[in-house]
């Protein structure tokens, strides 16, 4: 593999359980003792030195720090890559205390960074804007530069559970709204559940993604009936799932087979909760006045208002395009004639009690975060955390981070890094910077040439990947395991992924800066491996625990070391001896970045 990657970059060759209620025993009242005459009073003896208090226990031993390559392989798993800064950190407050930082820290703004380089274009071209690539290069900034890192991981993470894609064309048309989805996400993402899935359903990019801004109630003039897209997908994507689940996130079975959550009537019920929803307008909407409704634009006194950020707004409900048949859906009815937001209150209510969301949701950012395959009672303590605190889901993710299975590597343990992960964790790792302050890199979707995966342009409201997704064929599957992220691996993205590394790590990304620089807009910081290139095996060492978290398995480490050490350093100048420097430096990186070894989060 060695040879193969440098030969590609012209280098040289070669190579639990609580206890039980205390027993009640007998309750028969006991018989009256039977009374005997007073006996005389005696003497009164000197009362006894009174007794010492009892020594208080001393509070339990504060756990000890983690080391660096615990609180970097922790950083992995809760933010988009450790760097010095951060595992000093993590090693200063612990993992409790680091967690309780970043849950205080505010939130960076994806909204105000697209702002920021439509602005700067604007110097250039009064009618440039930031489009779509304003949200690809705010999220690599917030990713590699962020300091609320935990916040933005998550967010990340639920935006691949409640999904939205600049695929579609309405999303794609309006990307500032989407910042705007990502910083509802990492906002609410820290608060309870029934609060984001309320965020989620009246976002208008939600609603314009899955069809529910602008859904009418039933004509039965015309045939027209409520559109069922959102009812469906927020019960199976975005809170219950499929099939009725144990704590643990194991099927409940009936005659051994998996039981489900709802069906086709439970769909048209919800569906027409969610109608009436749309744009926010300037005139608030009556049973007769809905002209905003189709365009989130009225006619005032002959002149067209509109409200300029309708787009980041709730939706609001409009009388007279809601449904107002009863509805009935898991278990709840929601009477005739009740206006819209009562209707939607109860629906989100009914959904976010739903005993299916905390193992189902659970589970799933378990996976985003730190392992495909938790084992049941990984989920269990997991899910009763989120039932306990009433779906707090700053809670849910404390415990899920710091729980065992998480802090300690198990054999069927971690996950494969999805392809933006690995390249901000790269970043992360030798402390990247854009020389232009916007990260402009752009979109990354092309298999062949690039990463194969773009942030928030999934090919579907499934995600890049499905998290039941089992690679046909491979060891993990006849172990019965489960790895997602396989599911955007081919032969053609396999090759374009080290082809598009290879330049990023020798050239840096991003559009080109003018003069004076004429460089890559985004690059990364080698001056400390720089200065130990011309010692492999400690140059090596240091990427270890830089990229691998001193994880990497002695094979691989002296197979690129042995790499390393064939790529020449001239000597007859001081820029010779540079390059030299620079090519041993970049195929190490290159190397620990293609590995298999690396591509695995464990």
């Amino acid at each position: 593999m060695t040879a193969a990657v440098l030969a590609a970059c012209g280098g040289g060759g070669g190579g639990g359980g609580g206890g039980g209620p205390a027993d009640a025993g007998d309750t028969t009242a006991p018989s009256p003792s039977p009374v005997t005459p007073p006996a005389p009073e005696p003497s009164p003896a000197p009362s006894p030195a009174p007794a010492p208090a009892p020594i208080p226990a001393p509070p339990p031993a504060p756990a000890p720090a983690p080391d660096r390559h615990a609180a970097a392989r922790f950083l992995t798993q809760a933010s988009f890559g450790p760097n010095d800064a951060s595992i000093q950190r993590v090693q200063a407050l612990g993992y409790a205390g680091w967690i309780d930082e970043q849950f205080a820290t505010p939130a960076s703004s994806h909204v105000a960074n697209w702002d920021a380089l439509t602005a700067m274009l604007r110097t250039a071209n009064a009618s440039a804007w930031a489009g779509q690539d304003g949200v690809f290069n705010s999220f690599w900034r917030t990713a590699v530069t962020g300091d609320d890192q935990l916040r933005q991981r998550v967010a990340f993470a639920l935006s691949e559970i409640m999904v939205i894609s600049m695929q579609d064309t309405f999303v794609g048309n309006d990307p500032r709204a989407v910042a705007h989805y990502l910083d509802m996400l990492a906002t609410r993402g820290s608060g309870r559940y029934r609060d984001l899935l309320e965020g989620v359903a009246l976002h208008p990019m939600m609603g314009r993604y899955l069809s529910s801004l602008g859904n009418r109630k039933a004509d039965t003039r015309t045939g027209r009936v409520p559109d069922e897209n959102f009812a469906r997908e927020v019960m199976q994507l975005f809170s219950i799932g499929l099939y009725r689940l144990n704590t643990d996130g194991t099927q409940q079975l009936a005659d051994g087979k998996p039981i489900e959550t709802y069906g086709p009537a439970d769909i048209t019920g919800l569906a027409r909760v969610f109608t009436g929803w749309s744009w926010a307008c300037p005139v608030a909407p009556t049973a007769t006045n809905h002209t905003c409704f189709s365009t989130g634009s009225v006619s005032v006194s002959g002149t067209s208002r509109s409200d300029p950020e309708r787009s980041i707004k709730p939706m609001i409900n409009y009388p007279g395009m809601h449904a107002p048949e009863e509805k009935r859906f898991l278990g709840a009815v929601v009477p005739a004639n009740t206006d819209g937001p009562e209707s939607l209150r109860i629906a989100l209510d009914t959904l976010a009690s739903h005993p299916n969301v905390a193992p189902f949701i659970s589970r799933q950012l378990i996976q985003r975060l730190v392992s495909s395959n938790p084992s049941p009672g990984y989920v269990r303590d997991v899910a009763q955390v989120f039932h306990a605190t009433g779906g707090d889901l700053k809670a849910v993710v404390k415990a899920l981070l710091l729980h065992p299975e998480a802090r300690t590597p198990t054999a069927t343990g971690g996950k494969v890094r999805e392809p933006l992960l690995r390249l901000t964790a790269y970043f992360r790792a030798f402390n990247a910077r854009s020389d232009g302050g916007h990260w402009r890199i752009g979109n990354t979707d092309d298999p062949a040439t690039r990463l194969g995966q773009s942030a928030f342009r999934s090919p579907s409201v499934f995600n890049f990947f499905r998290p039941g997704y089992v690679q046909p064929g491979s060891a993990a599957a006849q172990a019965g395991l489960v790895a997602p992220e396989l599911q955007v691996l081919h032969e053609t993205s396999a090759a374009g992924y080290v082809s598009y590394l290879r330049s990023v790590v020798f050239s840096g990304v991003g559009v080109v800066n003018g003069a004076p620089y004429n460089r890559a807009d985004v690059q990364p910081d080698y001056s400390a491996e720089l200065a130990i290139a011309d010692r492999p095996a400690e140059l090596v060492d240091r990427l270890d625990a830089k990229l691998m978290h001193g994880s990497m398995p002695p094979a691989l480490k002296a197979e690129i070391v042995a790499a390393v050490a064939s790529v020449p350093i001239q000597t007859h100048s001081q820029a010779a001896i540079d390059l030299g420097k620079k090519v041993r430096v970049s195929s190490a990186v290159l190397l620990t970045l293609a590995s298999p070894e690396f591509q695995v989060q464990k």
